[in-house]
């Protein structure tokens, strides 16, 4: 397996998942979402709806309300707990970050026109652990800039079964995706992209 150094702390893995593995955690993702179905958060601000749908799993999710920014133990919509984060993702965190294990898989998923802005993921206590994300359906383009919001950035393609870490001194960098390749991948009943990030958030 290739690890590439896109720059300092940021690190990519082309292809990390085989095509049978995508399959396979796929699969059991959409089992988990059952039960905790994908919603549109809103921003704090101006409760408008997010482009993305979103879901969680791990004893904590990221949510976002009129209310703010947070981590939450609870589906905001249903109440219930998190399901549990698919073992092959906790294998992934153990092969490539080798620390304790995540707290969070953020799901976001991405058809159409839906796009994340440039942001820093900062609710966490931990912010020495690294984010690691996979990337599952069509391609994204995904940004990554420094610790500044007006700092370079740099755009990469990230398709399904890629796998992309920031920490270290990339940590806490400005990242988003600007838009997504519809139709370049079958993998998603009903097209799309979907991001599975990992997180710890307990320090």
């Amino acid at each position: 397996m290739v690890k590439l150094a896109l720059a300092p702390g940021v690190f990519l893995w082309h292809a990390y998942f085989s095509p049978q593995a995508q399959k396979t955690l796929l699969d059991d993702v959409l089992a988990r979402l059952e039960t905790a179905p994908l919603y549109r958060p809103l921003m704090p601000k101006t409760a408008k709806p997010f482009s993305v749908e979103e879901s969680n799993f791990g004893h904590l999710g990221w949510v976002s309300d009129t209310a703010g920014y947070r981590y939450e133990p609870l589906h905001p919509v249903t109440g219930k707990a998190w399901p549990a984060i698919p073992p092959a993702l906790l294998t992934l965190w153990d092969d490539i970050a080798q620390l304790p294990p995540p707290d969070c898989c953020l799901l976001n998923l991405y058809r159409g026109a839906a796009k994340m802005g440039l942001h820093q993921d900062r609710d966490e206590k931990d912010v020495e652990a690294p984010v690691v994300g996979v990337s599952l359906g069509d391609d994204g383009l995904f940004r990554i800039g420094g610790a500044a919001r007006s700092g370079k950035t740099q755009s990469v393609k990230l398709a399904s079964g890629d796998v992309i870490l920031f920490g270290g001194p990339a940590r806490l960098a400005y990242h988003g995706i600007d838009r997504i390749v519809p139709g370049s991948s079958r993998l998603v009943p009903g097209g799309g992209r979907l991001s599975l990030t990992l997180r710890r958030v307990a320090a």
